[in-house]
């Protein structure tokens, strides 16, 4: 059962929360980070990506460079842009977005669940990327990014959210996107104890987004364990900050492909190729998916439908998700990309872009692009629940959370 634990967060003070918050870390290169904390003196950008406060050239590694991240913080601690909570406690997280509203409970997870498997996940992590944040994290002191995690609905959980949302809330702000922000404090001791029993009778959390972070902040726990040998398994880096939903609430959006060439074939042969294993047919308008086992696929000639034939179905949790199944039918056979995470042949839309940024995309660097039908939540648990890994770019969730409404000091 999993351990959801309450906290002393440290957060910004009162009518400075869209001013400090920020995108997380890994939606930009250096070049984005750079250009987007400028003229932002307040925005947790620079700390997340501190080497955004050095000469383009200097090594974004380097020692020196994870320390300024930690003077930063702690100077805006001292300044009094952010406070420390004198007392522990949960938290409510709302993001809405096009209208859809979504709310999170904000806790520190159990780095044990994530070792035993109470908390799943679907997707492998790299040792290059975590590298980073464990540096982030270790030398601040801190973890500053929440890990974006999901259960299934609980009615106890439902009800404690539902009154909470009542009271005014500590922050409430709507970012550059369009996305509105808003947050409550949970510190009556009655309720403490509700959170904490209903999610001690919950057997699974899922990892929706956040795997390297989750994945760093459990290496640094591991670290402190090494140098604290008498821990006692209460101390802060024994857990991870996290923002954890309803599955309910929770949208996926599509995650689409783009190739840069048709492995020497012409649009013509390419298309005789795709149809032995799926139904093609052109379209005179972009087509965006509308269920399982659809593809729209758009080439310089224009937009067509494909839909997987019968016999070319899977039922199993990971060989029938849409991307595996473009991957082995005609990513692989046709096009030669046989391992998408490191061929540089192939790249990855979020849906958030929309179909035209794949039209774009063909007619500047890319032959062909591929229009995915969403990844469910369910199917993204059930393959957690089979101990499985989906392929790599598979989930595209949004609104993103933002970094420093809270962070967990460790």
């Amino acid at each position: 059962m999993a351990i959801i634990k309450s906290f002393h967060a440290i957060r910004p003070a009162d009518g400075l929360a869209a001013e400090i918050a920020a995108l997380p870390y890994d939606v930009y290169n250096r070049q984005e980070a750079k250009a987007a904390v400028s003229g932002r003196p307040k925005s947790f950008l620079n700390i997340d990506r501190p080497e955004t406060q050095f000469p383009d050239e200097y090594d974004m590694y380097a020692p020196e460079v994870y320390e300024k991240a930690r003077d930063m913080i702690m100077k805006m601690i001292e300044d009094g842009d952010f406070v420390r909570d004198n007392q522990p406690g949960y938290y409510l997280y709302e993001l809405t977005m096009n209208g859809r509203t979504q709310t999170g409970i904000v806790a520190c997870a159990s780095i044990d669940d994530y070792i035993n498997g109470v908390i799943k996940k679907h997707e492998n992590t790299r040792e290059e990327k975590e590298q980073d944040r464990i540096r982030h994290i270790d030398v601040c002191g801190m973890q500053t990014g929440p890990i974006f995690l999901a259960y299934r609905r609980n009615e106890t959980l439902s009800g404690i959210v539902a009154e909470v949302k009542e009271e005014n809330p500590c922050f409430d702000f709507t970012s550059e996107d369009g996305v509105t922000h808003r947050g409550w404090t949970i510190f009556e001791e009655n309720r403490i104890r509700q959170i904490e029993t209903a999610f001690g009778n919950i057997p699974q959390i899922y990892i929706a987004d956040g795997h390297h972070r989750a994945a760093s902040a459990v290496k640094v726990g591991l670290k402190r364990r090494v140098q604290h040998p008498d821990y006692t398994g209460s101390e802060e880096f024994n857990y991870f900050l996290s923002v954890l939903f309803p599955d309910e609430e929770l949208m996926i959006m599509d995650y689409n492909r783009v190739v840069k060439d048709l492995n020497g074939l012409t649009e013509q042969e390419f298309l005789t190729k795709a149809a032995e294993k799926f139904v093609t047919e052109p379209s005179e308008t972009p087509v965006s998916p509308s269920r399982k086992g659809e593809i729209g696929m758009y080439l310089k000639s224009g937009w067509y439908r494909l839909r997987v034939k019968p016999e070319f179905e899977n039922a199993h949790p990971v060989d029938g998700l849409d991307v595996s199944v473009l991957q082995k039918e005609l990513l692989a056979p046709v096009l030669d990309i046989h391992d998408p995470r490191i061929d540089n042949r192939i790249d990855f839309v979020g849906g958030i872009r929309g179909l035209k940024e794949l039209e774009r995309r063909v007619h500047t660097d890319c032959a062909v692009a591929f229009a995915m039908y969403p990844t469910s939540i369910a199917e993204l648990f059930a393959v957690a629940d089979e101990g499985l890994l989906m392929p790599p770019k598979s989930t595209w969730f949004e609104p993103k959370l933002r970094s420093s409404l809270f962070l967990h000091e460790i």
